[in-house]
């Protein structure tokens, strides 16, 4: 089963969908979720995601300023800033 992932900033959602790994850096350093991860609620620093879609697709978006959360493989980012990145 794939990780559900959710970023959105304050303005819009800006990426959604299934993922085989997400990373993000939070406050604490830069961590990695796959399927069957433990829950975690982080605050989220300054940087890069990266998401790797079940289709194998990368996806890069700059965030900062918010959270990330984890629980039943489901990874929702909330960030007060982040956009892609082409």
């Amino acid at each position: 089963m794939p990780l559900q992932v959710t970023l959105v900033s304050a303005e819009a959602e800006v990426w959604s969908g299934e993922a085989s790994l997400v990373i993000a850096k939070t406050v604490e350093g830069e961590i990695g979720f796959m399927t069957g991860h433990e829950p975690v609620l982080a605050i989220l620093a300054e940087g890069r995601v990266r998401i790797t879609g079940t289709d194998g697709v990368k996806v890069e978006a700059d965030a900062k300023d918010g959270f990330v959360s984890v629980e039943n493989d489901r990874v929702t980012i909330v960030a007060g800033s982040a956009a892609l990145v082409p």
